[in-house]
């Protein structure tokens, strides 16, 4: 009886860590794939209609939307940049908040990759645990002086896949620039404001011709 008990209890443990780990599975690429899949597909399309894409943010926008965007997390990096603010505005605050930081940080994603060649593109080696649930992605883009710049992607697990929430350029994170831009002026103006002038600031930028992205968000 203590051997079929014992041995009973060896098959619920199996069965338990079989479940924890199909509970913890991550579907879809891992993080160094995905990031390099969306990379040179953003790149390639760049290369394809560069003088275009300065001229019209529009299709600029477009194709941040195709290729980022779906494997980017905005509600999470938006809770990010606006941190204490995030838990006082109302429901319909935060999604214009969220649609407006989304479209400028896309804007600014974008401008800042026209500069970059797609036959300059170099994912660099993994550096963390590659079982954990949080990664940094590092890359390396050549403009076309043939300067590198890096290009980091922060990344996370998610039910729906590894997604960014992130990114990096020249060592300038845009969820901390921005939060450190937006925190300030939320707490002089109200974050009513700082929305409005996102708002009105995407609207003016999708009707003229696209310019490399700022080193300050603001």
């Amino acid at each position: 009886m203590r051997s079929l008990v014992l041995s009973l209890f060896a098959a619920a443990l199996c069965l338990g860590a079989v479940r924890a780990a199909d509970a913890q599975a991550i579907p879809g690429p891992g993080p160094q794939q995905l990031i390099e899949t969306v990379s040179q597909d953003m790149l390639r399309d760049i290369d394809a209609n560069r003088a275009a894409l300065r001229q019209d943010p529009g299709k600029l926008r477009a194709l941040v939307d195709k290729n980022l965007l779906p494997h980017f997390d905005t509600d999470y990096a938006a809770r990010l940049v606006l941190g204490k603010h995030w838990r006082t505005a109302t429901p319909e605050q935060q999604k214009r908040f969220i649609d407006a930081f989304i479209q400028s940080m896309m804007r600014q994603y974008g401008n800042a990759m026209l500069d970059f060649t797609g036959d300059r593109l170099k994912i660099l080696p993994f550096k963390g645990d590659p079982a954990a649930r949080m990664a940094t992605v590092r890359s390396e883009v050549k403009r076309d002086n043939g300067t590198p710049v890096p290009v980091n992607y922060s990344m996370h697990a998610t039910p729906q896949g590894w997604k960014a929430w992130d990114v990096t350029v020249e060592g300038v994170s845009y969820v901390k620039n921005f939060r450190t831009d937006f925190g300030s002026e939320i707490d002089a103006k109200g974050l009513d404001a700082v929305i409005q002038r996102l708002e009105t600031e995407n609207t003016a930028a999708g009707k003229a011709p696209a310019s490399k992205a700022p080193a300050k968000a603001g």
